[in-house]
C-alpha cells in the first residue's frame, strides 16, 4: 500500500498565453521591430551585401553606394525597437564601413586593403554624415513622439 502524501501546496496551471499581436503594417510594407543587436546585424548584412552589388555591377562606384546607403538609414531607424532607439545612429556608420569592404582597393593585402578603406571612409565622409544624420532625425522624431505619448496618456483624468 501507498502512503498518502501529505497536503501541500497546489500547483496552478501556467496561465495561457496568446501569440503576439503581428506588427501593423503601414501602406501594405512590413513593419517589423529589430532589437539593437538586429539592427545592426541588418543594417551591416545589407549594408555589405550592397557594397558587394555595387562593386559587381557599377565597378565599384562609391556614389551609387553612398545613394544605396541612406534608404538603409531611414529604415534601420524606422524598424528597431523604441526600447533601442538610441542604437540606430550608433550602428549605421559601422554599417557602412562593413559594407565599403568589398567597395575599398585592395590590390596586395592587408595593408593595401586597409588603406583603401580608410581612403575610401574619408573620401564619402558625406554620404556617412548624411545617413547618420537622417537616422538621428528618425530616432529623436520617435523618441519625442513617445515621450508625447506617454506623457498624454499620464494626465488623462481617471474615467
Amino acid at each position: 500500500m501507498r502512503a498518502a502524501r501529505p497536503p501541500g501546496p497546489q500547483r496552478r496551471p501556467a496561465p495561457v498565453r496568446s501569440a503576439p499581436a503581428p506588427a501593423p503594417t503601414v501602406g501594405g510594407l512590413p513593419n517589423p521591430r529589430l532589437t539593437g543587436l538586429g539592427s545592426g546585424l541588418f543594417c551591416a548584412v545589407v549594408m555589405f551585401l550592397l557594397g558587394a552589388l555595387c562593386s559587381a555591377l557599377f565597378g565599384a562606384s562609391l556614389t551609387a553606394y553612398g545613394v544605396l546607403f541612406l534608404p538603409v538609414c531611414a529604415l534601420t531607424a524606422l524598424w528597431v525597437r523604441r526600447v533601442d532607439l538610441m542604437t540606430a545612429p550608433v550602428v549605421v556608420p559601422i554599417a557602412f564601413a562593413v559594407g565599403l569592404l568589398p567597395l575599398a582597393d585592395g590590390e596586395g593585402g592587408t595593408g593595401s586593403g586597409l588603406m583603401g578603406l580608410l581612403t575610401a571612409l574619408a573620401t564619402q565622409a558625406g554620404w556617412l554624415y548624411g545617413g547618420t544624420l537622417i537616422a538621428g532625425l528618425i530616432v529623436i522624431v520617435r523618441r519625442i513622439r513617445l515621450v508625447h505619448r506617454r506623457r498624454t496618456a499620464g494626465a488623462r483624468p481617471p474615467v
